[in-house]
């Protein structure tokens, strides 16, 4: 694949252009003209500005008016929900949005389709993912959680989204070696895996170190403080001590697991789980395979998710990536 890299800093993009031998163009996201003109002649954007909250709606707004199907990297379930009531105006422009094409949402979006698949009783679905390794969150990701310091947590009750205290609820988790502490945090599947399954109760958990737990825990006491913009500005910049993402050997040392659970009213019951690749890698790879996909004329217009566009099987077609029904 040749890609047309973009971005507003020119000497950043033109490096990393020269570098990989591709097409550039420069620009920003703050003049609607420039955007259009830059994606005039473009199939789909693979948006990867973030934090989405900030950037989403002017290249969104942009795609939608030249005609070119809109995919992002985001995990943000405020974004979900606004690319989502752009839903009527994509379909009438025949362009396609599918925000959450990498780590999240793509195998936890399979899998809940999959479980659905397996139990279509199901009235509850719970998700959870752990990763394991060296690898850590990169600059991006911070910069993107202390945007969303403060805000609120939510699950699906009855269909709708309903906010929830952070870590407010935990479980036993066996993600393959036995059971694992996990608590309940706001993801992105909250949003998406309602449209993909129909399932009207849906919870995401993250199994994680107990420093970090009790850290995230400690923080739910200081949400008025979280909330301050002078504190978000103040946090940002440190960001910048931190590593890009994680370099070759870290990705090939870690990898991630995803599981879930469906129930239905009578108490049935299903449990299933992906392995895959460490979570960066596995956004690069999802990103791109689903861009090949919407290259290759699979792009029904509108809103979509991963698997409701494509089915719960097709993640199994990428590198390092197993699923096993467990009961």
């Amino acid at each position: 694949m040749q890609p047309i890299l973009a971005g507003r800093h020119a000497a950043k993009v033109n490096a990393l252009a020269d570098e990989l031998g591709l097409e550039r163009r420069i620009f920003s996201l703050n003049d609607p003209a420039d955007i259009e003109a830059a994606l005039s002649d473009v199939a789909v954007v693979l948006h990867c500005a973030g934090p989405f909250i900030d950037t989403f709606l002017p290249m969104l707004q942009a795609c939608i008016q030249t005609g070119t199907h809109y995919l992002d990297i985001t995990g943000e379930i405020e974004v979900f929900g606004e690319i989502y009531t752009a839903d009527a105006q994509a379909q009438a422009a025949g362009v396609m949005l599918m925000p959450g094409v990498g780590f999240d949402v793509v195998p936890s979006d399979c899998l809940a389709a999959h479980l659905k698949r397996r139990l279509p009783s199901a009235t509850q679905l719970s998700l959870a993912f752990l990763g394991h390794g060296p690898a850590r969150f990169s600059r991006g990701t911070a910069r993107t959680s202390i945007t969303n310091l403060g805000q609120p947590s939510y699950v699906r009750r009855g269909g709708k989204l309903t906010p929830v205290p952070h870590l407010s609820k935990a479980r036993q988790i066996d993600f393959g070696r036995g059971p694992k502490p996990a608590q309940r945090v706001k993801w992105g599947d909250v949003f998406t895996a309602y449209y993909t399954t129909g399932i009207p109760d849906i919870e995401n958990y993250i199994a994680s170190g107990g420093g970090i737990i009790w850290l995230l825990r400690l923080a739910r006491y200081f949400t008025w403080l979280l909330r301050s913009p002078l504190l978000k500005a103040a946090l940002k910049p440190l960001t910048r001590l931190l590593p890009p993402g994680p370099d070759r050997e870290q990705i090939e040392r870690s990898g991630s697991v995803f599981w879930g659970e469906v129930v239905d009213n009578e108490g049935n019951s299903a449990v299933s789980r992906i392995t895959a690749p460490e979570g960066y890698y596995l956004t690069a790879l999802a990103s791109l395979a689903i861009a090949q996909k919407v290259l290759d004329g699979a792009a029904p217009p509108g809103f979509q998710t991963p698997a409701g566009a494509f089915g719960p099987d097709w993640v199994l077609e990428m590198e390092g990536i197993a699923r096993m029904d467990v009961a």
